[in-house]
């Protein structure tokens, strides 16, 4: 069974060449390196964690093993995922881009229209990542546990209540995640305050009341909270934060180049149909170190 196809146009000159799709959330978490990305896991990979305790101990004669090591471990296992779309040319025939489609009874779906489809199709695969890594539930199909599902399971994660973020009280709740960073993270350059867009907003919109966004120079200065990298990303749901090292928090997944790669398959050669199939195929999952420097806020 094909894909259900709505065709709605009217014909009004010459075809432009160009489609134009809704906006979409980009894979902001991948594209700016806020995470670990660990490519070529084709299965599992183990994550070490080690915890030491004080090791600095008053001088002997004698050699004196008395600090503990801790090793623990966590699997970063992603899952596999696809995109399967069947088209009928016989839907396109009707349109006026038909002509593009050659004016054999053997033709091929619109040059224009498979590029575009290509492009969209990574596109929504980019948005659907991006929510996924941070907001995913595993028991949703297409989705695997996302970061805040794996902290809010995790009793070593600083946990920090929350409540609905405006304007007038973005700054005391930002100052709520950074208090309950711990002392050790505290100045790590890796060391990044995850927002959603309501976050973002509402401190931009503080900020500019308090007419300290911008300074002497040209452009938009980028947000931090007092020195500590701020990131909006696009995943993270309305009212929650993330406190973390971008290098305590992991992406993986199989060949980087699958979450760019559609398919287009004309199956009239081998099946002898009408038939355009879109296919792509990929593997991701998240996973992070030490659950006890993460810090979650969550109204």
């Amino acid at each position: 069974m094909a894909t259900s196809v709505s065709v709605s146009t009217s014909y009004a000159g010459e075809f432009a060449g160009k489609y134009i799709a809704s906006a979409l959330l980009s894979a902001t978490t991948l594209e700016q390196g806020l995470v670990e990305i660990k490519p070529n896991v084709k299965f599992k990979e183990v994550i070490k964690k080690m915890s030491i305790n004080d090791i600095v101990k008053n001088a002997t004669c004698d050699f004196d093993p008395t600090s503990t090591i801790a090793l623990t471990e966590r699997i970063l296992q992603p899952e596999q995922f696809q995109v399967n779309l069947q088209l009928c040319k016989k839907d396109f025939r009707n349109d006026w881009e038909a002509i593009s489609m050659g004016y054999s009874a053997y033709d091929n779906l619109p040059a224009s229209f498979s590029d575009f489809m290509i492009a969209h199709v990574a596109a929504k695969v980019a948005q659907k990542t991006e929510q996924t890594i941070w907001s995913g539930v595993n028991a949703n199909a297409g989705e695997f546990d996302g970061f805040t599902t794996l902290f809010a399971a995790d009793a070593d994660v600083i946990d920090v209540a929350g409540a609905t973020i405006t304007s007038s009280n973005v700054i005391a709740e930002l100052g709520k995640v950074l208090d309950a960073v711990p002392s050790a993270l505290y100045g790590k350059e890796d060391l990044v305050i995850y927002v959603p867009q309501n976050v973002a907003r509402a401190y931009m919109r503080a900020l500019g009341a308090e007419n300290y966004r911008f300074e002497s120079f040209v452009g938009e200065k980028p947000m931090d909270f007092e020195g500590v990298r701020l990131a909006m990303v696009n995943g993270l749901a309305s009212n929650k934060m993330v406190a973390a090292q971008s290098s305590n928090l992991f992406f993986g997944t199989g060949l980087l180049s699958d979450h760019n790669e559609v398919r287009v398959i004309d199956t009239a050669e081998t099946l002898g149909d009408d038939n355009v199939r879109i296919v792509m195929r990929y593997t991701a999952g998240v996973q992070y170190g030490l659950g006890a420097e993460v810090v979650y806020y969550t109204a």
